[in-house]
């Protein structure tokens, strides 16, 4: 007892510092998909790939089929999608990350099913799916 409080700006450095680490990890909700998964809902039909890196980035290879808006563009771009807003969407980026935020925006603009690949297009490579250049 008498450590912790002798050393309680320590201890609350490292309550803080470990918050911190885990926010964005806590903070990731909504539906997400394994490579397995998205192959399950593509196969099924009425999806829409919507891949949200960089053009560069989509360049190198992508899902089939799968649109690209970047992330910076998206919400000024979502009425290119409002044809799919009924369909399931699977938001895709590099590792999973900037997927989550980009599916905020679809969910705001009214579409009803969207999903992240969990992992992104790292964890589909990784599983030996298909890709496109």
């Amino acid at each position: 007892m008498k450590f912790i409080l002798d050393h309680i700006f320590l201890i609350g450095i490292v309550l803080v510092s470990g918050g911190a680490l885990l926010w964005p990890t806590l903070t990731q909700r909504g539906k997400k998909a394994s490579p397995a998964q998205a192959t399950l809902l593509i196969n099924r039909g009425k999806t829409t790939i919507v891949d949200v890196r960089s053009a560069e980035e989509f360049a190198t290879g992508r899902l089939p089929d799968a649109i690209n808006i970047p992330v910076a563009d998206l919400s000024n771009r979502v009425g290119e999608l409002e044809k799919s807003k009924s369909k399931t969407t699977i938001v895709v980026c590099q590792k999973g990350t900037r997927a989550f935020g980009a599916a905020r925006v679809l969910e705001k603009a009214g579409f009803t099913d969207v999903v992240v690949l969990d992992g992104g297009v790292a964890a589909w490579q990784a599983a030996g799916l298909p890709m496109k250049k």
